[in-house]
């Protein structure tokens, strides 16, 4: 132990004939971390999430904008998907819940009774709550964003979501496979009997072939079974009952893969990817929270954004993030965090000086991106305008 946290390097090598690629570590009620565990290998991480059952909502007094226009304006719009959709519930200032309505479908629509001009749309979903369920506003307004949250684009607001607040059952747990597992007397015994108290959650540490953390994921450490390693060498492979609800789809395994060689160490390797795997990239960005308290911040310089790539919202990120730290280097990975990366303490604090190369690509990308429902600006301009707020000189090129 060392200050409360598992020395990663004294774990990271074994005398085998194949590398250690993960360590599983938990952290007691006083902030105390243990090794479960060290595995050759693990079955199940990368995993699409266990689609919610459809349901059906109806979107009252709707005032549609981008794709939900559209969809609408068409001359038969029934049983046209929408993707997913995110439903911001606002209270008077501010958004207070999130919700997203996997693969949405137009089912019918008619004039809302109140306004002819709003229209009362019937959707076929599946619900997921992105938080904690709060308790609803008293005078809640609806904000409709059509794509996932990190890269939504504006679809209108309504007065109200029929069927969405209601109390939903838990997916059944899907289970995972540490395989090669040389695991710690903690988990040995709990192969051995069973448990009377449930061991909790735990962190599964992703190691890069340097034995450098390159992602942590959330485990749960109950265990459904275990027996002798298919790699023999007295390893067990152990099967625990829920491996976590944040594994990565498999669509990122070449990211993963990408960043097992080490982090990335030139501009750009994020570009070739969809907006899907571009988020995915920057969620590897964030291994950094391991690393030792990183230097203070630099203010001052020119940085300069390759702005060539930037067609979507993880792009933005992601030629931010190079631009001002480096390759693989994490600022941000949506408005709230690039906002909070710009009050100090990830490398770089303003002032400094911010050529965007190319940033007309962005500006035409984003032209129907918003961050507040409220205003006029789109993503780019928002961040351009939070950038300058903060004291960044801003060069559009």
């Amino acid at each position: 132990m060392f200050g409360g946290w598992v020395r990663i390097t004294d774990h990271v090598r074994w005398d085998r004939g194949f590398p250690v690629k993960y360590l599983v570590v938990q952290e007691d009620e006083d902030g105390v971390e243990q090794l479960w565990g060290r595995c050759a290998g693990v079955e199940g991480l990368f995993v699409d999430p266990v689609p919610p059952p459809r349901e059906i909502l109806t979107l009252r007094g709707c005032s549609p904008d981008g794709l939900l226009s559209e969809v609408l304006a068409e001359p038969d719009s029934s049983m046209r998907s929408l993707g997913d959709m995110c439903v911001e519930v606002w209270d008077d200032e501010q958004p207070v819940q999130w919700w997203t309505l996997v693969d949405a479908v137009v089912v019918a629509r008619q004039p809302h009774p109140g306004d002819p001009a709003r229209y009362d749309i019937v959707l076929g979903a599946g619900v997921r709550n992105e938080e904690s369920f709060l308790e609803l506003p008293a005078t809640p307004r609806f904000e409709l964003f059509a794509g996932r949250m990190v890269a939504a684009a504006s679809a209108g607001r309504c007065s109200a979501v029929d069927g969405l607040f209601k109390q939903r059952a838990d997916p059944a747990p899907v289970p995972m496979e540490l395989i090669g597992c040389e695991a710690t007397e903690p988990v040995l015994m709990g192969t051995r009997r069973p448990r009377r108290r449930t061991p909790g959650w735990a962190d599964l540490l992703v190691l890069d072939r340097h034995g450098a953390v390159m992602a942590s994921r959330t485990v749960d450490l109950a265990i459904t079974g275990a027996r002798p390693s298919v790699l023999g060498d007295g390893l067990e492979d152990i099967t625990l009952t829920d491996g976590g609800a944040d594994r990565p789809s498999p669509a990122a395994r070449p990211i993963w893969a990408q960043w097992y060689q080490g982090p990335p160490a030139a501009p750009n390797l994020w570009a070739p990817y969809d907006s899907q795997g571009r988020a995915a990239w920057l969620d590897l960005t964030t291994r950094a929270w391991r690393v030792p308290a990183p230097r203070p911040d630099r203010s001052g310089g020119d940085h300069h954004l390759d702005g060539r790539f930037v067609t979507d919202v993880p792009g933005l990120h992601c030629a931010i993030g190079e631009a001002l730290l480096g390759p693989g280097r994490y600022f941000g990975r949506e408005w709230n965090a690039f906002r909070d990366c710009l009050c100090g303490g990830f490398g770089v604090a303003p002032p400094f000086t911010l050529t965007w190369h190319d940033s007309e690509v962005a500006r035409r990308a984003l032209a129907d991106v918003v961050e507040d429902p409220e205003g006029q600006l789109s993503y780019f301009e928002e961040i351009v305008r939070l950038l300058e707020q903060r004291g960044v000189t801003v060069v559009l090129r």
